[in-house]
């Protein structure tokens, strides 16, 4: 794995999120997205989460990586049996934080957990980055069905880049495609 180009790609990501929301006017970020049902500033808010997330997943990694591997095919067919509750909680969830968290906050936030997203790849090991489990597949489309501990430090920049192209805004950053 490159932790350097993982170091910049989220530092991209950073600095587009924070050029997202300066070059936004509130009626830009009320408006619709491209091909999902939040505004954008409630994409935005989404994008962010899949930062959060993965502080979660690395610590999910650590643990279920010890276990019998059948756990983890089992854990992820589990979690496939409940998307639809899931999709539900994830859109109203970004829809209910996309609307009323300030967006100072999301912009610290973003900054936040990118920062220490960096420093924990910084004291990763090789054997570390090794470490891997299933995922709900179902869940995201970057979700492969075994992931490594590398795999889960790429996948929030992937979904990020992803949902860019998804933003209606006039000021979109670099990986805002079409922009």
């Amino acid at each position: 794995m490159d932790e350097q180009a993982v170091h910049e790609e989220m530092g991209r990501a950073r600095a587009e999120f924070r050029r997202f929301l300066d070059g936004a006017d509130v009626a830009e970020l009320r408006g619709p997205s491209n091909g999902t049902r939040w505004n954008n500033r409630q994409l935005l808010f989404h994008m962010l989460l899949g930062y959060l997330v993965v502080r979660v997943l690395l610590g999910l990694v650590r643990v279920v990586d010890r276990l019998p591997a059948w756990v983890s095919r089992g854990f992820a067919e589990l979690l496939n049996a409940v998307t639809v509750p899931f999709d539900w909680v994830n859109y109203a969830g970004a829809r209910l934080a996309g609307t009323v968290v300030p967006l100072g906050w999301m912009v610290a936030l973003f900054d936040w957990v990118v920062a220490a997203l960096d420093r924990r790849l910084d004291r990763e090991t090789d054997a570390d980055l090794a470490r891997g489990m299933h995922y709900p597949t179902q869940w995201d489309p970057f979700f492969q069905d075994y992931m490594t501990l590398a795999d889960v430090y790429r996948f929030p920049t992937q979904h990020f880049d992803f949902h860019a192209r998804q933003l209606t805004l006039e000021h979109r950053g670099r990986s805002g495609a079409g922009g």
